[in-house]
């Protein structure tokens, strides 16, 4: 099975899929034996792996030390070109379709897809929307990109839909690392309402109560990723697990 039927078949089968991000440059690698345990005992469904100004030793690294522990699924998460490792079961090919800058809706793929190929990566085709959560996000400056305005639903579907259309296979509503405050769930919904894919929804989320309502909204998955770099935080991520999951038998 392919990772992008995996995913969906976790969707079916949950209700809805838990994502991990992590960030190599941020990660207290002295620690991942006990944070690979917390992520099995919370059901995590896939960890997603990258960062904005992230080197590819580090990510090559960390790949390699989470699949020598778990059978846990490892996606790429690219923030540039050098962001493409044959360790990971994956990579999400991410075109920002919520900006107008060319490199990052089709000039860093015509540079990464021959070595996709050659490492024979899944390649899952990913509209990645940024939207405005109250602070200067890592990849709304690095990408030099504006964000979809925090209230603005119309263009949020009309971009949505927009990916869709071009083939698509997922949608990546982000608010971005740092996030004041994350993606609103009425916005989820609204999406949701008008496209027939899955829709990710990852930044800002503290609080299991928090991912349920995205989930309740229409997110299919939900990623965390800044509130576990702190090791004091995983205890929290059974409780998103059982919060995210709510299908899951008991």
């Amino acid at each position: 099975m392919n990772v992008l039927s995996y995913l969906l078949k976790v969707k079916e089968e949950k209700g809805a899929g838990f994502l991990v991000l992590i960030d190599p440059d941020k990660f207290n690698r002295d620690k991942i034996d006990k944070f690979i345990k917390a992520s099995e005992i919370g059901k995590v469904d896939a960890f997603l792996v990258g960062g904005s100004l992230l080197g590819d030793d580090y990510l090559s690294d960390m790949i390699s030390a989470i699949k020598g522990r778990t059978e846990i699924p490892v996606i790429l998460f690219p923030g540039g070109t050098n962001q493409v490792s044959p360790n990971a079961d994956a990579i999400l090919y991410l075109s920002l379709i919520s900006g107008r800058n060319p490199d990052f809706l089709i000039g860093k793929h015509v540079i990464s897809a021959p070595l996709i190929k050659r490492y024979q990566l899944e390649a899952i085709p990913t509209g990645y929307m940024l939207v405005e959560s109250g602070n200067t996000t890592t990849a709304e400056y690095i990408s030099n990109t504006k964000p979809i305005p925090f209230r603005k639903y119309d263009i949020a579907v009309a971009t949505a839909l927009a990916g869709e259309y071009l083939g698509m296979k997922l949608l990546y509503l982000e608010a971005g690392s740092g996030a004041e405050y994350p993606i609103p769930a009425e916005m989820v919904k609204t999406v949701a309402e008008n496209v027939s894919i899955p829709i990710i929804v990852g930044g800002g989320l503290r609080l299991p109560k928090s991912a349920r309502n995205r989930v309740e909204a229409g997110a299919s998955f939900i990623v965390v990723g800044n509130h576990f770099e702190n090791p004091a935080t995983w205890d929290e991520i059974r409780d998103f697990g059982k919060a995210i999951h709510y299908k899951a038998k008991k």
